[in-house]
């Protein structure tokens, strides 16, 4: 048993012993919430993981092979403006890392760019390896743990030229680049993830609600079409720009064939997977539009967890309240992210039950966060969240990690710069980074390994 396991059920006995009533919520049925536990302060187990993450894409810089560079500098675009040169972190990551030691964060999750380790299909460069390699290394020197993604949205532009996750040879390309991802640095790699969110596209567009609008509208099919064009294909899809039932099919077979490749290599990774969630609440559902919208968003996923992952890391922001048909807009009067949608805290709470009730995994809390100018309202949402991730492990629910969304201020996709999800700021004309209050509020958190909870 390691000393984690050890402490973890040491907890859970403090927690039954202190009269709280208490069973492992994991247990229970659906929809069913342990007792509530006395208020205080709640002490996480020794080697429980804090950490900020980044992605190779939206930190890097100047990822010239990628579907992603070419989607931002075509026309037309749905992108607002290019990734550039990001915030320079493919060069700047050695001072990144020290930071987020610094801090007093224990882990650093970020993603290996495919499209650089192969920029053509069966060429890997070891250049690329070697990068990676050093940025393993510069964990090692600052004893943090790594959490390394295989895969965060963006692939080779030879990739999305073949079709990338509709094409029939996607599964087999993808185990093939994993397993020589790991040949290469599996030796400093414990933790590991396929794939960054694959069910977003899922959870946003595939149950009907405000956001139908923005997928596969005509804007959007003009873009792959004039991708196609221009790599010589006719046909391009990437991410979650594509037909998304074929997408996801794809990578559901392409994370099974990856988990076994990167198994034959190391046995003893873990290889994890990452579910985008929201925190479902029924606001005039019935039970049955409540499964039918879970099962959309999630289903596949989590059954393939079952199976095909070591762990479950759950990546959520906000609650989706679910009406008869629908998912609704904020109620009026909600306080609104910069990404206009709810600031909601507590909705890492209700993922993570939801989660312990679907899947018997270690869970990991890998993203979670706010974009906001106001870093006042990030400070607030952390203290909310880390306080819903202590109540679930009082109540017995195995999570073993918070991961922040996201280090830096970064490229955030479609939208550009304008979203502000760093718990440190950089200028982009000297790529100067700062750390904000909510880092340091963060970093407090995790080394004195402990929060003051109440119920809710």
């Amino acid at each position: 048993m390691t000393d984690f396991d050890s402490q973890l059920k040491t907890e859970r006995r403090r927690a039954l012993l202190a009269g709280a009533g208490l069973i492992g919520a994991a247990l229970l049925p659906a929809g069913v919430k342990a007792a509530p536990a006395t208020s205080g302060k709640f002490s996480f187990p020794r080697g429980f993981l804090w950490g900020a993450a980044v992605a190779g894409h939206q930190v890097e810089g100047q990822n010239i092979n990628s579907d992603a560079w070419l989607l931002e500098t075509i026309e037309p675009t749905t992108f607002a403006e290019p990734s550039g040169d990001a915030c320079d972190h493919y060069r700047l990551f050695a001072e990144d890392i020290a930071m987020v030691a610094a801090l007093g964060l224990n882990t650093f999750r970020f993603s290996v760019e495919w499209s650089r380790v192969e920029p053509e299909n069966g060429m890997f460069s070891e250049a690329a390896l070697a990068h990676y390699r050093d940025v393993l290394e510069a964990c090692r020197k600052h004893k943090l743990t790594p959490m390394v993604s295989y895969n965060h949205f963006s692939t080779p532009r030879w990739f999305a030229a073949l079709g990338g996750w509709e094409g029939d040879d996607a599964p087999r390309l993808f185990a093939r680049y994993c397993a020589k991802v790991t040949e290469a640095l599996g030796d400093l790699m414990e933790l590991t993830t396929t794939f960054n969110e694959p069910n977003l596209a899922k959870l946003l567009f595939g149950f009907p609600g405000p956001l139908q609008q923005f997928s596969g509208n005509p804007k959007e099919k003009a873009m792959l079409a004039r991708a196609g064009e221009v790599s010589g294909t006719g046909r391009f899809s990437a991410w979650m720009f594509g037909d998304l039932d074929k997408i996801q099919a794809g990578q559901l077979a392409a994370h099974r064939a990856a988990f076994e490749a990167i198994h034959r290599v190391k046995p003893s990774m873990k290889v994890g997977l990452t579910i985008a969630m929201a925190d479902d609440q029924a606001a005039g559902a019935s039970d049955d539009t409540m499964r039918r919208r879970r099962e959309i968003a999630y289903g596949p996923w989590l059954a393939l967890a079952e199976s095909h992952a070591d762990f479950v890391g759950v990546q959520c922001y906000t609650r989706a309240r679910i009406g008869a048909d629908a998912e609704l807009p904020p109620p009026d009067g909600a306080r609104l992210t910069d990404m206009r949608y709810e600031f909601y805290p507590q909705a890492i709470e209700g993922a993570l039950r939801y989660a312990a009730s679907r899947v018997r995994k270690p869970l990991y809390v890998t993203e979670n966060g706010i974009a906001t100018m106001d870093d006042r309202h990030r400070e607030e949402y952390i203290r909310v969240a880390v306080g819903g991730v202590a109540r679930c492990m009082r109540d017995g629910i195995d999570v073993r990690g918070y991961l922040h969304w996201s280090l830096l201020d970064n490229f955030e996709w479609n939208f550009g710069y304008g979203p502000r999800f760093g718990l440190v700021s950089v200028d982009r004309k000297t790529q100067q980074r700062t750390p904000k209050p909510s880092a340091r509020l963060l970093g407090t958190i995790a080394r004195q390994n402990a929060i003051a909870v109440d119920n809710r």
